[in-house]
């Protein structure tokens, strides 16, 4: 029996090394060099290619290697009957709520204006806001954005948050469903995503969503380059609906060298690391989550793939 990792685009020694640290006897395989592909019974994946989950014939369960699943889910690959896990770690929420506010900080306080200016020799002062008059919108109060939106209130910003179903959250203004959208949008000058990708979710980010936002108005992007639809953010920054975007996920990536973000400087451009996880934190839950699966017990940190997290 083996524990398998499957990440191309990640150095996975330090993966193996701390799953070792929790329990040394463990059989630790990263793709693709795998000896006995019948031994493998879980794995650990991020972004893996077509037809890798399907070549295991005892796979019992599979988990993600961050707070995302959303990879596993649209696995079209990925038997059924192979149950879906992923990990939940202190440091990733902190992690998120320090770029966030950094985020929100940076178009407050205009100091993205600041840097071009230094680069220029121009010494132009800008007014900004107080952060009560800042109205921010939270898109998504999982396990994420609930801390988020706490954070962001205990500052002293306005914040709003929506959700697929009703939170009841001090300090924050909550909406919920399809029906209070519109008002959550109306109510926004900094939105930010932190949604899990569904199909309910993809391509939220578009015209119409820009359309209802105060103004002027940021988008911030922190979920999936899949929630962002590229030419509807295109349009309303050309068309002055939306003043800018920090954006930190993108539907491919690395993001192409010939994508028109590359070349718009209303839009910050950071390489996916708003929140990484950090293997020492999470290796005791893989390994836990590993030995349940052979024991046939339920998985902590379940996935729903009716849900789809």
């Amino acid at each position: 029996m083996s524990l398998l990792f499957v990440a191309p685009d990640r150095g996975l020694s330090s993966w193996k090394d701390a799953i070792h640290e929790v329990d040394p006897n463990l059989d630790v395989e990263i793709w693709p060099q795998v000896d006995t592909p019948k031994r493998v019974q879980f794995a650990v994946c991020w972004n893996q290619p077509k037809h890798v989950l399907d070549s295991y014939p005892n796979l019992k369960a599979v988990s993600s290697l961050g707070a995302g699943a959303d990879h596993l889910l649209e696995d079209e690959f990925l038997p059924e009957d192979v149950e879906i896990c992923r990990v939940v770690s202190h440091s990733l929420v902190q992690q998120m709520k320090e770029y966030v506010l950094g985020t929100v900080i940076n178009i407050q306080r205009n100091f993205v204006h600041y840097i071009r200016q230094k680069d220029e020799q121009n010494w132009q002062p800008h007014n900004h806001p107080l952060a009560s008059d800042v109205h921010i919108g939270i898109m998504g109060l999982g396990e994420l954005g609930l801390p988020v939106a706490k954070q962001l209130s205990q500052v002293g910003y306005h914040v709003n948050g929506w959700s697929r179903t009703s939170k009841d959250i001090d300090g924050v203004t909550t909406f919920s469903g399809k029906e209070q959208l519109a008002p959550f949008l109306q109510q926004t000058q900094i939105l930010v995503c932190l949604l899990p990708l569904t199909n309910e979710t993809e391509g939220i980010l578009d015209l119409e969503v820009f359309k209802r936002l105060q103004s002027p108005s940021w988008i911030i992007n922190v979920a999936r380059g899949e929630h962002l639809v590229d030419e509807d953010l295109i349009y309303a920054l050309d068309s002055d609906l939306v003043k800018g975007a920090w954006l930190d996920v993108f539907s491919e990536e690395p993001l192409p060298d010939r994508h028109a973000f590359w070349n718009r400087s209303n839009i910050m451009i950071t390489p996916h690391i708003a929140s990484i996880t950090q293997p020492s934190e999470v290796a005791d839950q893989i390994v836990d989550n590993y030995k349940r699966a052979l024991s046939g017990m339920e998985l902590n940190h379940k996935v729903e793939r009716e849900l789809g997290y």
